[in-house]
């Protein structure tokens, strides 16, 4: 389970855009405990270092007449010596491989430091900057142990059930199928299916919602998350890397792999940067004559804190969003996340629950209430649609049984055809039985003559007679309205909705959440087209789906959103941004954190071009001396890092808080046929 280092991002950029830290060197492939020791290690010679200097500096103030001079500047050179080798060795490494980076300048400042006597500067230039990148790697290594300790959530040891009997394994020899038990307190091992007991779980290692979620027989529970209550037998459904947990660090290490354009394009002047400090080092020479400027420029010039403007933003928000499980796969969809300015958000089970329930059973003139229901479900049996388990739902509740079907087939966005007992059997859109040579007419009228509204409707039909209609509502999820009104407010144009619901349905469910521009009755590939067509006009699209049948239009999309993608590797795959939830106010919060993550990213580059710049300025005209360099230096750097982690602790509100309940959806279809029974 090695992690990929997230030094990558800070020692990464800084090795490609600048050459690299001295300090970040040589810990490839070291496990975060022996990287922090490695920077336990030098922060303590740097600091033993600089005490050597400081001696030095004291010496010189206090007992100059009764020290030998040579003795007092022993100390320096000692602390110096301690201090500057590492930075010089990388710069010297660096130009073996052919490469001229920000070690060189540096480097530089310090051989003239030496050459010229100033042994107690060159201390303290290196000792600043040491602790400066010493700074730097330890944020790195926080980020990285942040992420560690989510692949900790998962224990070590399981207790996996042979005949009952409980046998003490390593966690990693569970396979699928296997059995296994946790108490209260513990944490699961594996993703899996309970198969007996009733407890509550926190999940929000995984999906960022605080509250816990309460899970019986036969409901899923994820590797990593918290058994709270009861004692719960497991059966494993995924191990290893297939678990929800291992798609959620696949994520994290995917989004640290990858870089923002901003920084790309800073690789691409990286090399012409080093020669034209020299350039301005050697005119400031050529000029002064004045060896302290040209050290005080070679220091100001090192373009540490520019290395870091981009990464510890981008850090902070990476490590804000998975906080509340937003998963997102490529940086570089934060920045296109700060311009979207069209949202597309499917209905059935991302603006609403996905759990539809018969809401209206209306048969034709001569057709019993639990015909109608026995010929949808016998044709639907076999059928994961939400209506199809909403009608078996029915069916189990009021005693009707069904039958199976032979030559089952069913019609992406239409319906679903099957043959049984010589019949076919059809259940679908009206358009569909029409283009099939069916007279919906009557039932149509029925349908018309009907007071109540926001339902989906499919047609029954057995041969060539139309049996009737199903109604079926679904309840808007909670916190739609929120999101969709947040949305606005932080100025997206379009706010649209496709649905391959009636137009009816949509038109309800739209109205209710305030939508600009609504298309129903779409099939997929409509759905496809109507985001090209809001791409045309201009609009950078964000597409939200459920991550399992809208995997098309979220592809289509400049950013694609899966909602409650935990356990979906559709979602993992076709979507830009995985939510572990199903928290709709989390996109807005998107939208939110990629923008002030783009402002703070600039902010952070101006901040560091004003520091160096106008120390390069100050340093040439002699204002500024070397040891002031190093610790204007220092002070940039830090301020960028300091600012940059703003974004750590942004979203708790949506830890602390729930929305509100969707709006419950009874029915009374199945007492209805109980009474006609």
């Amino acid at each position: 389970m090695a992690l990929a280092n997230l030094k990558e991002v800070f020692a990464g950029h800084a090795r490609s855009a600048s050459g690299g830290c001295p300090v970040c060197e040589g810990d490839e492939g070291h496990t975060h405990g022996q990287v922090q020791g490695n920077e336990s290690l030098r922060f303590a010679v740097a600091l033993f270092g600089g005490l050597l200097v400081l001696n030095s500096f004291l010496a010189n103030a206090f007992l100059a007449n009764q020290l030998d001079p040579f003795a007092i500047d022993l100390s320096a050179i000692a602390g110096a010596l301690i201090l500057g080798l590492p930075i010089l060795y990388a710069a010297a490494k660096d130009l073996v491989q052919g490469r001229i980076y920000m070690n060189e300048p540096v480097a530089l400042a310090l051989i003239a430091a030496f050459a010229s006597g100033q042994f107690r500067t060159a201390g303290v230039v290196a000792f600043f900057m040491l602790l400066t990148i010493t700074l730097e790697k330890k944020t790195a290594v926080g980020a990285e142990q942040s992420i560690e300790e989510l692949i900790k959530l998962t224990p070590r040891r399981a207790r996996r059930l042979v005949d009952g009997e409980e046998e003490e394994i390593d966690a990693l020899e569970l396979q699928v199928g296997d059995a296994f038990r946790v108490r209260p307190g513990e944490n699961f091992p594996a993703d899996g299916k309970i198969i007996s007991g009733n407890t509550s779980i926190n999940q929000a290692s995984i999906t960022g919602e605080s509250l816990p979620a309460d899970k019986g027989q036969d409901e899923e529970v994820y590797a990593g998350t918290q058994n709270l209550t009861g004692v719960v037998d497991v059966e494993v459904t995924k191990v290893g890397e297939d678990t929800t947990l291992g798609k959620v660090r696949e994520l994290i290490e995917s989004a640290e792999k990858t870089r923002l354009p901003i920084m790309r394009i800073m690789d691409r002047y990286a090399g012409f940067y080093t020669p034209t400090i020299l350039i301005i080092a050697a005119l400031v020479w050529f000029f002064t004559h004045d060896i302290n400027r040209v050290i005080a420029v070679l220091v100001m010039a090192c373009p540490c804190a520019l290395v870091i403007a981009a990464p510890s933003a981008v850090i902070a928000s990476i490590a804000s969003a998975a906080r509340l499980g937003i998963l997102i796969k490529d940086v570089s969809h934060i920045e296109l996340a700060s311009k979207i300015n069209a949202v597309v958000f499917d209905k059935t089970g991302t603006l609403t629950e996905g759990q539809l329930e018969v809401a209206r059973l209306q048969p034709a003139e001569g057709v019993e209430l639990a015909d109608l229901l026995e010929v949808a479900t016998s044709a639907e049996c076999h059928s994961n649609h939400p209506a199809a388990r909403a009608m078996k739902k029915l069916a189990e509740e009021a005693g009707v049984e069904w039958d199976q079907p032979t030559n089952y087939q069913e019609m992406a966005g239409k319906g679903v055809e099957a043959e049984f007992g010589g019949s076919t059997l059809r259940v679908g859109r009206e358009n569909w039985l029409k283009d099939c040579g069916l007279d919906t007419s009557e039932a149509a009228k029925l349908l018309e003559q009907e007071s109540e509204t926001g339902m989906s409707v499919v047609f029954v039909a057995r041969d060539n007679n139309v049996l009737g209609w199903i109604g079926l509502r679904d309840a808007i999820r909670s916190g739609a309205r929120e999101a969709v009104a947040a949305l606005k407010n932080l100025g997206v144009r379009q706010c649209a909705m496709f649905t391959g619901d009636n137009q009816q349905v949509a038109d309800m469910v739209g109205g209710r959440l305030g939508f600009t521009e609504i298309s129903a009755e779409c099939l997929p590939q409509e759905k496809v087209d109507f985001v090209n067509r809001l791409k045309e006009k201009g609009y950078l699209v964000a597409v939200v789906g459920d991550g399992v049948n809208d995997a098309p239009a979220l592809v289509a999309g400049n950013m694609g959103v899966a909602m409650g993608a935990i356990g979906s590797d559709v979602a993992v795959h076709s979507a830009s941004v995985a939510l572990m939830n199903n928290d709709l106010r989390r996109i807005s919060f998107l939208v939110w954190l990629a923008r002030r993550t783009n402002r703070l990213i600039h902010m952070n580059l101006f901040i560091g071009l004003a520091f160096i710049l106008g120390g390069i300025y100050l340093s040439a005209i002699g204002v500024i001396t070397a040891i002031i360099a190093a610790i204007l230096h220092s002070v940039g750097t830090v301020l960028i890092l300091f600012n940059g982690a703003r974004l750590v602790r942004a979203g708790e509100e949506l830890e602390a808080t729930t929305p509100q309940q969707g709006e419950d959806v009874g029915t009374e279809a199945g007492k209805e046929i109980q009474q006609a029974e």
